[in-house]
């Protein structure tokens, strides 16, 4: 089969390597249907995380059709559409059990060392009962799975940046970073009820798009002007901070603009060195958020893209066909696009 393997910064091919095959019983094998290319894929691109020998494979998200499953596969059989979420999960363990899959006791990535990627034609998949959800099959048309593909990942980040920044209705949010999470997290604040909704950002497509999404105001100045902004909008600053980023910058401004006893939920693969531990202190926020456990989510946000309530599908403004992901990757590279989505 062809699959994506990146090489180091900004090598990226698609290779024939061996068809993925059944090594446990716990095992499926999924054909996928659509993958795509993550942000968080941009920083090894760019030469910010390590790159193994040998190369990685690439992709985390996926929603697939199921080809073959293990003997002790219970909840699902070939035909079913899948959704991939980038963590494995046992489904079982206590973490699972508490709705926290990243905590999983047998937790593992797709695109680790044994585990194939998504950016390719099949994956095969650990732990398929805990780790793939199945969709209705009547609720599996092409037209809908951008939209899917996004609970697998952005969607769900979006929504666990949301929860674990306490947004409520009422609440005013400000979402840092006008990428695809972000913007599923102004996706996510409207649906939990959110008055106001402040996403700061630079990119007139994006800002437009999360207009669209539900903000109400927009904040393109940087650094100190950016917080400046922010206090002139809110007062004090806002309840709720979704920091979809996951740079210094992002994190320090993400304390400076959450008011008194606000919380910030930080989704953005942490590149930085810490938190401000002494603002945060004598502001009483609560800083919370990590690998969103975006299997636990989908239940929940499942039904609203299925309702048509949302369409977080629309952060794909660019679609290639599997053998143009070098392109894919260029193009967010060079913010020409917001998230790319691949069909084998």
């Amino acid at each position: 089969m062809r699959a994506t393997v990146m090489y180091g910064p900004k090598v990226v091919q698609l290779e024939s390597v061996p068809d993925p095959v059944i090594q446990e019983p716990t095992d499926a094998i999924i054909r996928v249907l659509v993958s795509c290319i993550c942000g968080s894929d941009l920083w090894p691109y760019r030469g910010f995380d390590a790159i193994p020998e040998g190369g990685r494979p690439m992709g985390h998200e996926a929603v697939g059709v199921v080809e073959e499953v293990g003997s002790e596969v219970r909840t699902l059989k070939p035909g079913d559409v899948v959704l991939m979420p980038f963590a494995i999960s046992d489904g079982n363990c206590e973490f699972c059990r508490e709705g926290l899959t990243t905590a999983c006791a047998h937790l593992q990535f797709f695109g680790a060392p044994g585990i194939g990627g998504a950016q390719a034609e099949a994956v095969r998949v650990p732990f398929a009962d805990g780790t793939l959800y199945k969709v209705p099959a009547r609720e599996s048309g092409r037209a809908l799975l951008p939209h899917l593909l996004t609970l697998t990942d952005v969607m769900g980040t979006g929504h666990h940046a949301a929860v674990t920044a306490r947004v409520e209705p009422g609440k005013v949010v400000a979402v840092i970073g006008d990428g695809a999470v972000g913007l599923c997290g102004v996706l996510a604040a409207r649906r939990l009820g959110a008055e106001r909704i402040i996403l700061l950002g630079h990119h007139p497509d994006r800002l437009e798009l999360g207009r669209i999404f539900g903000t109400t105001d927009v904040v393109m100045e940087r650094g100190e002007a950016a917080v400046e902004r922010v206090r002139e909008l809110t007062g004090f600053g806002v309840h709720s901070v979704l920091e979809c980023v996951g740079t210094e910058e992002a994190v320090d401004m993400a304390v400076q603009i959450a008011r008194p006893g606000g919380a910030i939920g930080r989704v953005g693969v942490p590149h930085h060195a810490g938190i401000p531990a002494t603002t945060t202190f004598y502001k009483n926020v609560i800083v919370a958020g990590g690998p969103a456990p975006t299997r636990a989510y989908m239940p929940e946000l499942l039904p609203d893209v299925l309702e048509g309530r949302m369409e977080p599908g629309r952060v794909f403004d660019l679609r290639l066909p599997l053998e143009q992901v070098a392109e894919g990757y260029r193009a967010m590279d060079e913010r020409r696009a917001i998230k790319v989505l691949l069909e084998p």
